[in-house]
């Protein structure tokens, strides 16, 4: 697995954790969706990163994605900032993922 980092996207990253100690991880949240495969992604800056994870492929920012979810990812992936929703963004070649995707601190 690949996930590109735009440098919209990087730089919005860098300015919300703030050189905060900490790992990001692209979670699968599949609470409240009532079906593992109605997940949606978000990205969660933690202090550890989750057991079951697994660090992927990027060109920039470190990112961990858990192991049992990466059957829902494309192989290649894109995370943008899109201003004008003041939102990331996951997409593939093939699709969008999350077109609005959360960030949350979780430390």
């Amino acid at each position: 697995m690949y996930i590109e980092w735009t440098e919209t996207a990087a730089e919005k990253m860098a300015d919300k954790v703030q050189g905060q100690a900490g790992y990001l991880q692209l979670k699968y949240d599949t609470d409240g969706c009532g079906c593992v495969v109605s997940g949606v992604t978000a990205l969660w800056w933690v202090n550890e990163p989750e057991e079951g994870t697994e660090k992927v492929e990027t060109n920039g920012i470190p990112l961990y994605v858990e192991k049992s979810k990466m059957i829902f990812l494309d192989e290649v992936m894109k995370i943008d900032f899109v201003p004008e929703a003041n939102s990331f963004q996951l997409k593939s070649p093939n699709q969008i993922l999350n077109p609005r995707m959360s960030y949350f601190n979780k430390i």
